[in-house]
């Protein structure tokens, strides 16, 4: 009898290969960004990448923002220096524009939850060097009623994207949004500050995986770092003893328009 429903499980694990197999031809995998076609899934194609603002090193240590030549390792941009942030470092795939725009855009707004496993690869690979064996991933959190009514925290997502491809842990319930906050669209950076204050706590589940620990906060775009730094206050009371971020995108903090 077991050997008969083996069998029969595998005939119909062969039958829904097929079926895939199937509707992809019929279907075949498409851009992300400007919906050609492309040879697989998780991909962009050659125009849309050749197009994708990646930044490359050199970067500053603490902003992760690129510089226009070498200064030497461990080098701090001026902003870095006049105005260092709460949180001890940052790194990101992308800038904030074109088509990394697009991909951010389309997450967030458009429910393409298909985009966050390319984003989360380009993520892990320019934060390789916060991605330490031992620290933990936790994303920064939505609200409950406005996860109910996108039905996902994109940054979430993007977590455990990184997850998968560092083999650094995720904690995807450690911090907790106390408040529902109005939408940092539109904001200036003061109002971003006022408004994510007190707006975040570490939840009872979390505390003793944060404790003691080097924890990365996840998002998808910074901007102004206000919410970041409003995490990374939280985290640090709790007993993180480092606090870094990675996101998909870095935002100019000049024009301010995520």
């Amino acid at each position: 009898m077991g050997l008969v429903v083996s069998s029969c499980l595998r005939v119909a694990r062969g039958l829904r290969g097929f079926a895939q197999a199937a509707f992809d031809g019929l279907l075949p995998p498409r851009c992300p960004v400007c919906d050609a076609v492309i040879a697989a899934d998780h991909s962009l194609c050659p125009a849309c990448w050749t197009a994708m603002p990646f930044i490359e090193a050199p970067w500053c240590d603490r902003l992760g923002t690129p510089f226009s030549h070498d200064l030497g390792e461990g080098a701090l941009s001026a902003r870095a220096i006049a105005d260092p942030p709460v949180y001890d470092r940052a790194r990101a795939a992308t800038l904030y524009k074109g088509a990394a725009r697009d991909l951010v855009l389309g997450l967030k707004f458009g429910a393409r939850r298909d985009v966050a496993g390319l984003m989360g690869q380009l993520m892990a690979r320019n934060g390789q060097d916060v991605l330490l064996p031992g620290s933990l991933l936790v994303p920064v959190p939505l609200h409950r009623l406005r996860l109910w009514q996108r039905r996902f925290n994109q940054a979430a997502l993007l977590a455990q994207a990184v997850a998968r491809v560092s083999g650094v842990a995720v904690e995807p319930c450690a911090l907790e949004r106390t408040r529902r906050t109005r939408q940092q669209v539109g904001l200036t950076a003061k109002q971003r500050q006022v408004n994510v204050r007190g707006a975040f706590r570490v939840s009872p589940a979390g505390r003793d995986k944060i404790h003691g620990r080097n924890v990365i906060l996840v998002d998808d775009v910074l901007t102004t770092g206000s919410t970041l730094a409003a995490c990374t206050r939280v985290l640090r009371a709790a007993g993180a003893t480092q606090v870094d971020v990675l996101t998909f995108a870095i935002a100019d903090p000049v024009t301010n328009d995520l």
